[in-house]
């Protein structure tokens, strides 16, 4: 059934996109348009995934239709886009089942199988999709290595799209590793380094901290490899090196978490429930004030970070790549 609700939005969406590829060589002479190949690859694959995902619980079927719409997105503008959003669903489902049942008893909003819906789709890959749609249109749909000087354009809309799904995969990691790993049951909130609950917005502990680098380095791995297998050698021997991504992905994990926990920490309420003894996100009678006002929920601090790591993310790249050019 949802292949029929998935075709429903995609075929027309990818129908306008072809046509799309016509008003870009007017739009940029320069932009390459959508091969066949490519569009089979990005109308086919992102449903393929949507399945899977459904039944492995890591989806329900609004988040798989807007998982569709944002795969299709990504793969037709770029593969690189795709394999990196691709690193972080798969990642960031693993780590999200880890030790479900010890989340399940500290969080309010637990989902069993860690279901993402649409919302939770849009606010971690959202940002990223919408840049990839602007790379569609300045550069078109091709695969170009970073390269500030030749490439200015392209580079930095590809670490930005890069860099948002890094600081949501880091965040990830941090708060699915960081909230069950070891023994001790509280944490530190980032803004007073007061000893917190675990699962508290904000807090943020040494294995939480060392995770989200991990995590935004999964992505920046997958973008990396596929940058260099689809490169011509020609291509690839004449641009600067390619692996400082791994190490700006890194960075803009451990940077995305950071302003995460900030936010969280300050314009996210969190406090103790003392009759479920579960952190919670609103006011309550038996709740006990830890942190936070009631002004942006979960997916609002997500998307936030998301955009803020995006824009800073070619800046350190920028700074990164200089030493190496």
């Amino acid at each position: 059934m949802i292949s029929v609700y998935v075709l429903l939005v995609l075929i027309p969406l990818s129908l306008l996109s072809w046509k799309c590829s016509y008003f870009m060589t007017f739009y940029n002479h320069n932009a390459e348009p959508i091969s066949p190949v490519r569009f089979l690859i990005a109308l086919v694959v992102p449903i393929l995934i949507s399945q899977w995902s459904l039944r492995r619980q890591s989806l329900d079927i609004s988040g798989a239709v807007a998982a569709c719409v944002v795969g299709f997105i990504m793969t037709i503008s770029n593969l690189g886009f795709f394999s990196a959003l691709l690193s972080f669903f798969i990642a960031g489902s693993k780590v999200t089942k880890f030790r479900a049942q010890q989340k399940k008893s500290i969080e309010e909003d637990f989902k069993e199988g860690g279901q993402r819906n649409w919302i939770q789709v849009f606010c971690n890959g959202g940002i990223a999709a919408q840049l990839a749609f602007l790379y569609l249109l300045e550069v078109g749909c091709t695969e170009k290595l970073i390269d500030f000087e030749r490439y200015y354009i392209a580079s930095w809309l590809s670490i930005a799209v890069m860099g948002s799904l890094c600081c949501s995969c880091g965040d990830t990691f941090s708060s699915e590793i960081g909230s069950v790993f070891g023994k001790s049951k509280t944490a530190w909130l980032i803004t007073t380094f007061q000893s917190v609950p675990k699962g508290t917005n904000g807090g943020i502990s040494v294995i939480g901290t060392l995770a989200s680098f991990v995590g935004g380095a999964v992505v920046s791995v997958a973008f990396y490899l596929t940058l260099v297998l689809v490169a011509n050698e020609d291509y690839l021997t004449s641009s600067p090196p390619q692996w400082p991504l791994i190490f700006v992905g890194g960075m803009c994990g451990l940077l995305g978490s950071i302003i995460d926990s900030f936010l969280g920490a300050t314009l996210q309420y969190s406090g103790y429930d003392k009759s479920s003894g579960r952190i919670v996100n609103k006011p309550g009678p038996s709740v006990e004030h830890i942190c936070g006002t009631v002004f942006l929920d979960n997916h609002s601090v997500n998307l936030v970070a998301s955009l803020s790591t995006a824009l800073l993310a070619p800046r350190i790249a920028f700074m990164v790549w200089t030493h190496f050019t």
